[in-house]
């Protein structure tokens, strides 16, 4: 059985499938890039992972384990955390203290939810901001303190929504670095982008979609050959 398993996931807002009949796995230890133009999808199959919204049909699975039904917080707890593509850090809390209140999750004592915090905070490159208040925080920073919160919760499955989308190319590689050095850590990494230089160049393998629906699924070098996912991404005068 697959480390992370979407089979047949359907999502209907109104008459529109949104979602439309998605499957893929997942092996643990891998990134597994979701790749697709704007509209297709992705976030709202990220928010049908994490439990924001229902699933109209198809089942989610997760270490032999169904979830799909689950409250988000109790996916949360199972092992699975995200970020979001907007940043939704605690503004007036310090960097710390936005932390701390994830690591609470794991963490019943302030000493101890504090303790795994700075650890966090050091893995994420994040200390000399961690006193700072974190609407005072470049956007690079911004994307790592959002993964920092998810990384406190202790996840053993994260999704990165768009973690790269509005950084300068020495923050793009930083961003790359931090990517694997998650996945290095033990945790498997799924991750929405919109940059194809960080999705082909960390992705194991990736899942194309348009119109809600898969196009493709294999190793970087046959996705970016594909072409329906040229024709997706740039038109049909493209598609050879």
């Amino acid at each position: 059985m697959a480390f992370f398993e979407v089979r047949d996931i359907v999502k209907y807002f109104g008459g529109l499938a949104a979602v439309n009949r998605v499957s893929f796995e997942v092996q643990e230890g891998q990134i597994y890039g979701l790749i697709g133009p704007n509209g297709s999808g992705k976030t709202t199959i990220f928010n049908l992972i994490n439990g924001y919204f229902h699933l109209n049909k198809g089942q989610i699975w997760f270490q032999g384990e169904k979830i799909s039904g689950l409250k988000t917080h109790q996916i949360c707890q199972r092992g699975i955390g995200r970020t979001f593509q907007v940043v939704k850090p605690l503004k007036r809390m310090t960097v710390l203290d936005n932390v701390i209140a994830s690591a609470f999750l794991r963490h019943h004592s302030r000493a101890e939810a504090q303790a795994w915090a700075e650890a966090t905070i050091h893995f994420c490159g994040l200390t000399h901001f961690k006193d700072k208040v974190a609407k005072s925080l470049p956007i690079a920073s911004r994307k790592r303190l959002e993964i920092a919160r998810s990384l406190a919760t202790r996840p053993k499955l994260i999704l990165l929504d768009e973690t790269a989308a509005g950084l300068n190319p020495h923050e793009l590689e930083e961003a790359i670095a931090l990517i694997k050095k998650i996945r290095d850590s033990g945790i498997t990494v799924i991750i929405v982008e919109h940059i194809m230089k960080v999705i082909m160049s960390i992705s194991d393998r990736i899942v194309a979609i348009n119109h809600g629906m898969v196009i493709t699924e294999g190793t970087p070098t046959e996705v970016a050959s594909n072409p329906e996912v040229i024709k997706a991404y740039f038109g049909e005068d493209y598609r050879a």
